[in-house]
């Protein structure tokens, strides 16, 4: 078989053998990228572990209820629903620097009394994995293997009878019998379904890293996260120390919960109230505070805004950590129910402390801080506000609203403005029918 240069998309994987616009596949458009195809290596046997399945009964199929294996990381194991399980495979993704390898190997170390753990690198030696262990504090005995054959890394991982198989990347790995260079489009997906199998039929718990485009998607064909279990990814600007881990599929807990880590000199070190990190003590005009849901997880998080004097042309609209359709949404709301006018001046709008968020019960304190920066005049000391905005002004309740609550009053909050339909009966709640009417209670 001789090289031949083939034509993928990047989203699927679909193959052909000219470069198209459109794929016929999953119908994505610019998505082809061209590869080198190589030859085929003869004689290369399939790995031991693969055997043929028959198919059962879903009547006959025994079940052991699911044995949840805590790591030992209180915030990977919220993300992951409660810990890892056994033929479970998890999917890592975040920018160079971000702390991937860094979190890994900790995880590693934690589990390595628990089963044994081999980790697989292929883009480090064994003496840079000694480095960062000896700065981490890390003493344990855990198994390396610095190769980028990924048969033989699962060979040595039957061998060993480990628990727990790392894989540091994905992208680097390359299976002996995938005619193509590591990296390619058929590589990644052939050896995420050769761990995917190997974990499933061994009962390996399996973690992989993924690197990620400029778009923030784990590079590869989109295929490869319909594969694994569990898809986390680790956001955060490589200036600062603020990690946030967050789990965007998890077929073993809850999508969308997240976990928040510090970045120091002996690791990621867990930040289990980071409400601290988001919020400001002191009111300012163009500031509120709302309580967003983060899968099960309550977030205080504090919302500003600034308006300054519109340059020649379109007013512009910026939003960092919220959604920008959302906040052009909130401001023709603002303007057709309040008077107050908002299109001849620029608007920024910023989640503090690095959030993403994009639960709609924060539009209320997006709405209030744009409002508050127009008017110059603050919020009352110790008030948060939460509540979904509507088309016609109206506050429609939202999710958990109870919990939500506690997690304000827990934290020093003495008055939450809330939607007037809400069935939450505390103390504290201050139920408003519409945005006018949160403008009257506030300023």
């Amino acid at each position: 078989m001789k090289d031949k240069t083939v034509f993928f998309c990047g989203e699927c994987g679909y193959e052909s053998a000219r470069w198209m616009g459109k794929c016929p596949s999953c119908g994505a458009w610019n998505t082809f990228v061209e590869q080198e195809q190589l030859a085929a290596p003869k004689g290369r046997a399939k790995p031991a572990f693969s055997q043929t399945q028959t198919a059962v009964a879903l009547s006959a199929v025994q079940t052991q209820g699911e044995v949840r294996q805590r790591i030992g990381i209180g915030e990977l194991d919220r993300v992951l629903g409660g810990g890892q399980t056994a033929g479970m495979v998890v999917l890592l993704g975040g920018d160079p620097g971000i702390g991937k390898s860094t979190l890994l190997i900790d995880a590693a170390n934690r589990l390595q009394a628990r089963g044994g753990v081999l980790y697989v690198s292929g883009e480090e030696s064994a003496a840079q994995i000694k480095l960062r262990a000896d700065r981490l504090g890390i003493g344990s005995d855990i198994q390396l293997l610095c190769d980028t054959d990924l048969n033989n890394a699962i060979e040595t991982a039957q061998k060993l009878g480990v628990q727990t198989l790392i894989v540091d990347s994905v992208q680097t790995m390359q299976a002996a019998d995938i005619a193509s260079a590591a990296g390619s489009v058929s590589q990644v997906r052939g050896c995420a379904a050769l761990l995917t199998r190997f974990a499933k039929e061994q009962g390996v718990a399996v973690w992989m890293t993924g690197h990620v485009t400029k778009d923030g998607a784990i590079a590869g064909p989109r295929v490869l996260e319909h594969i694994v279990d569990t898809v986390l990814y680790f956001e955060g600007d490589r200036q600062e120390d603020l990690r946030i881990l967050r789990a965007v599929k998890n077929r073993f807990g809850s999508t969308g919960e997240i976990g928040v880590f510090e970045m120091c000199e002996t690791g990621m070190r867990e930040v289990t109230d980071p409400a601290a990190r988001f919020l400001s003590d002191i009111p300012r005009p163009g500031c509120a505070v709302s309580c967003v849901l983060e899968g099960t997880r309550p977030l205080l998080c504090e919302v500003q805004a600034l308006l300054g004097a519109v340059t020649p042309g379109t007013p512009r609209r910026f939003a960092q950590g919220a959604d920008t359709g959302r906040l052009n949404m909130l401001l023709a709301v603002i303007e057709r129910k309040t008077g107050l006018k908002c299109s001849d001046k620029d608007v920024y709008c910023n989640v503090a402390g690095s959030l993403k968020i994009s639960d709609r019960g924060s539009d209320l304190a997006i709405a209030l801080s744009v409002l508050s920066a127009l008017l110059d005049k603050e919020l009352p000391e110790k008030t948060a506000v939460i509540g979904e905005i509507g088309l016609t002004g109206e506050l429609r309740p939202v999710s958990q609203l109870g919990a939500r609550v506690k997690e304000c009053v827990r934290l020093g909050y003495t008055r939450v403005i809330v939607p007037a339909k809400s069935n939450v009966a505390d103390a504290g709640c201050v139920p408003v029918k519409d945005i006018r009417e949160a403008m009257a209670r506030v300023f």
